[in-house]
Order: structure tokens, then C-alpha cells, then sequence
């Protein structure tokens, strides 16, 4: 059984499909109608809900804490013992007057930020995450930040950033939700031997609450869909029409979900969804905020994993460049133990990887920072923000007396698999810290990489971008620029990189 708490009310569900996810069924099954479906895929925010999860401070004291999730990327299953808030539990009553609606909502309305009002929804759930995270108005950046997910087709940004900045400007409003989920928390009685479930006929959706739960049921069903953020599976659910006969959620295994920092070697939970560990992870490596703060949106960021992208074996997913350019470590755990590779030969082939049958993966080990490393990471895609990258590329160096004695190199999008460019790294080792020596580096990218073409871009755009790219990691680590004759320039087109240009 599945227990939650949606708006006010305690929910219980046994009978259900495991592929059902929270849009669907609060459409289907509860006639709660305003969240909207736009997309399916978690790029347009209509369908954006509040989810509530209880926290422990370091001081031991609970408290919930509330987040935005795209509805349509939430299975069912997943939320077991959260909170559940929709756009109908933002102001009660059948007729509220303008005074009576919440204050993200009147601002919405005395700003003109909503014509069909189609998105309106989720842009008042993302406000609302905001206003109740933040006693005052935190900038027109965070606002921004926090918008990222939500897309508007006819009013225009501008009102909806006046609305979340006058939405302060009224008397502020009281907060119920975490009274709510306290009281029913409650009344809920945790046994960890009992692993909540769903089942619909011989179809059943597993959330198993321990390790050895977890390990249990892999070794039982080997070739269950696991499942942790849901934020690319559910898009397989939606648009591919897959339907699992046995799905295993990750998202509640204690284990999985525990951030440690040992003097700066950092452990990150395979379930631990990013919003919950960049910020350490920013201490000390700050030059990841290119890839993280684009990794999809708030909405992606509260729900995906770094286990769930390692899983998932995509030869576009973010995180696998800049874990292998940090010679990053992965857990494998089964029922007769656990096991450590590297991240970086963990891709064998095209969503092909070295996981076994009965294998999980439970964490991911970052070591600690050398003091003369230096880091480089950049993403190209067609859109800044909330999208899937045409080239992502990462390089870390080492050096002593200005001389390169580590390489780390990886690239995505330019293979079937997330890779080490080697021919790049050998060019670099040993040599001085000279730019020079990053445009020598650029021109084997060719011999590393045969990027194909697709709808994100050419073979030629790859090879020409990433060239470009190395020749600016260059810049940045060496803080000057060497003269280039045509001899040496050997056809590197020497260029500004501007999203526009893709």
C-alpha cells in the first residue's frame, strides 16, 4: 500500500497501475484537473505540484520542506509518506474574492500575468515554492532561477516577475502545509520490514525502504525497471507507451539517499536528487555550476539522481563527463556484496554498461580536490537553460612548476557513450601551461571522437565547437592568449560561441 498526504487529505492506494503517474491519476482518478498536461516530458511546468518532505536539521529537529516537482515525471509510487500539494489547495472557497486569494495569486492578477491561463497553474506553484522558502523577496535572479521550468506561450515573462516580486508586498500569508503533513505523518505507522507496494493484476511497483530490501528484490526480479527520479523513465511511460510488469523505486532506500563529506572526498547517494547535494558539491568544485544549474530545471533538479543518469547510460547525460574528467568511483551493490569501479568504464556501448543483472548502483564516490587541479566545464545545447546538451566538455588538469603532470578529458554527445578523449590528454601531459599547447590538444579531438548528425546538429558543428571550446579552456586556465599563425591554426575556426549560432 501507498499512503500520502494530497492537499488536506490522507490518501491510501493498493489497486493501481505501477506505470501511473501523479498527473494522471490526480486527472483521472480525482478530478483534480488543474494541473495541466503540456507536454509529458517535464520541459513546459503546467503540470507543476508542490511535494512535501519531512528533514532532519543537524540540531535532530524535523521539519518539512516543500519543493516543486513536474507532475508527470512523478510515478504514483513515489509518494509514498510525502505531501502532496496542488494549485486547488492555494486558495480555498468556491468564489474567493481578489483579497482572498493567496498573495502569489493576487499579484498574478493585479500584474496581468495570465491570459488562457493554461500554464498559470504551475507558474503559481513555482512562486508559491518560492514565497514559502523565502520570508523575503530573494531577486529577480532567484525568481528567474526558480521560473526556469515553466514555460508561458502568451503573456511574457515580464508581468510574471513583477507578480513573484509585488506578491511580497502584501501582508504576508500564513503557511499550512507543514501542520498538515506533521498531523498526518503522525498517524502513520513506519515498519520497515513492510515495503510499501502497488499492483495492478501480476504488474507491481516496489519501494523498498533499506539496502537489503533493495538487493532482495533486484536478485528476486532481475530485470525490473529501476527507477529513482523518474525523470527520464516516466518519459519512456508516456511517450514510448512501455509498460513493466515490475518497477523498482530507489527513491526511499536510506542508504541511497545519505550525502558525506570526508575532508573533501565527497559520497553521493544514487538516490539523492541533485538539488539536495550541488551545493556541497559547489564548495569545492564551483566551476560545476555550468553543468549543473542547466541540468534541466528546478522542477528536474528536485526529482533526478545522479544513479538514476549513470543508470539511464545516455551518451547525452550531463554528469558522466564531469565525473570521469574527476576520476569519480561508483558502488555496485548485490546481494553477495558491493563492488567499486570506475566511472569511466562503466560505458561499454551504447546504453550498454558493466552493471550486472542483480546489481545496483549505490553511490558515487568524488575524490578530494588536488590543490593545483584546474576545471573546465561547458555545455552547449540550443536552449541556455532546461535542455539536453549538442556537446558537453570537461577537462582537468594538474600541473607543478606550470608543467601538466595529470589530463582528464571527457566528452558527451560526440559518441554512443560518455568518453575519455585519450589522444587530447596525451598532448597535454608533460607539456608547459600554454594555450598553445590546448590548440595542439584540440586538433586530436578528431582522432578521439566520429560524432554523428541528428536534429541537435552536424558531425562538422560537434568537431568544430569542441575544438573551439578546448581552445577557451585553454584561455581560461593560462589566462593569456598565444599567437596563432596560419600554420598552426590548421583550419580551428578561431570564434565567439554563442548560443544563438546553434
Amino acid at each position: 500500500m501507498i499512503q500520502f498526504l494530497l492537499n488536506d487529505t490522507p490518501i491510501a492506494v493498493q489497486e493501481c497501475s505501477p506505470s501511473l503517474t501523479m498527473l494522471d491519476w490526480l486527472r483521472t482518478k480525482k478530478g483534480k484537473i488543474g494541473s495541466k498536461e503540456g507536454c509529458a516530458t517535464g520541459d513546459c511546468g503546467a503540470c507543476t505540484i508542490l511535494v512535501g518532505e519531512e528533514h532532519i536539521d543537524a540540531n535532530g529537529q524535523l521539519s518539512w520542506h516543500y519543493k516543486t516537482i513536474n507532475g508527470c515525471l512523478l510515478l504514483l509510487g513515489n509518494a509514498n509518506a510525502k505531501h502532496i500539494v496542488t494549485i486547488e489547495a492555494v486558495t480555498t472557497g468556491l468564489y474567493p474574492t481578489l483579497t482572498d486569494l493567496h498573495p502569489v495569486q493576487r499579484a498574478l492578477v493585479e500584474c496581468h500575468g495570465s491570459q488562457c491561463g493554461f500554464c498559470t497553474p504551475g507558474i503559481i506553484m513555482s512562486m508559491l515554492a518560492v514565497y514559502i522558502n523565502h520570508q523575503t523577496y530573494p531577486g529577480k535572479k532567484a525568481i528567474i532561477h526558480a521560473l526556469g521550468g515553466n514555460l508561458c506561450r502568451c503573456t511574457g515573462y515580464r508581468p510574471i516577475l513583477l507578480a513573484a516580486e509585488k506578491a511580497y508586498s502584501y501582508e504576508r500569508s500564513y503557511e499550512p502545509y507543514s501542520a498538515m503533513a506533521a498531523n498526518f505523518k503522525a498517524t502513520l505507522f513506519a515498519d520497515l520490514d513492510d515495503i510499501p507496494f502497488l499492483k495492478n493484476g501480476p504488474r507491481k511497483f516496489y519501494l523498498p525502504q533499506t539496502a537489503q530490501q533493495l538487493v532482495e528484490l533486484k536478485t528476486h526480479y532481475p530485470h525490473a525497471h529501476l527507477v529513482a527520479g523518474g525523470t527520464d523513465f516516466a518519459i519512456e511511460l508516456s511517450q514510448n507507451m512501455l509498460l513493466p510488469d515490475i518497477i523498482i523505486s530507489l527513491c526511499q532506500v536510506q542508504e541511497l539517499s545519505q550525502l558525506t563529506d570526508n575532508n573533501g572526498e565527497l559520497q553521493i547517494g544514487a538516490a539523492l536528487p541533485y538539488s539536495q547535494f550541488v551545493e556541497l558539491f559547489y564548495r569545492y568544485y564551483p566551476e560545476s555550476k555550468e553543468l549543473f544549474e542547466r541540468l534541466g530545471s528546478s522542477q528536474v533538479r528536485n526529482s533526478g539522481t545522479l544513479g538514476g543518469s549513470l543508470g539511464n547510460a545516455s551518451p547525452i547525460g550531463d554528469p558522466a563527463p564531469l565525473l570521469i574528467a574527476l576520476n569519480a568511483t561508483m558502488e555496485l551493490l548485490s546481494s553477495a556484496g558491493s563492488r567499486t569501479i570506475n566511472v569511466a568504464d562503466y560505458f561499454v556501448d551504447y546504453k550498454q554498461t558493466l552493471i550486472k543483472s542483480d546489481e545496483v548502483i549505490s553511490k558515487v564516490t568524488i575524490p578530494k580536490r588536488p590543490e593545483s587541479l584546474k576545471l573546465a566545464c561547458h555545455k552547449i545545447s540550443k536552449r541556455f537553460e532546461d535542455d539536453i546538451s549538442t556537446v558537453c566538455l570537461v577537462v582537468a588538469v594538474e600541473h607543478a612548476q606550470n608543467i601538466i603532470t595529470q589530463a582528464r578529458c571527457a566528452m558527451g554527445g560526440m559518441a554512443a557513450i560518455p568518453k575519455r578523449a585519450k589522444c587530447v590528454e596525451q598532448l597535454l601531459l608533460s607539456q608547459p601551461l600554454h594555450v598553445s599547447h590546448f590548440i595542439d590538444a584540440a586538433r586530436a579531438i578528431s582522432d578521439d571522437f566520429s560524432p554523428m548528425s541528428d536534429v541537435r546538429s552536424s558531425a562538422n558543428y560537434r568537431l568544430t565547437v569542441s575544438k573551439n571550446l578546448m581552445q577557451r579552456i585553454g584561455i581560461e586556465f593560462c589566462q593569456q592568449v598565444a599567437p596563432i599563425n596560419s600554420s598552426n591554426n590548421n583550419n580551428i575556426a578561431i570564434t565567439r560561441i554563442s548560443h544563438a549560432s546553434l
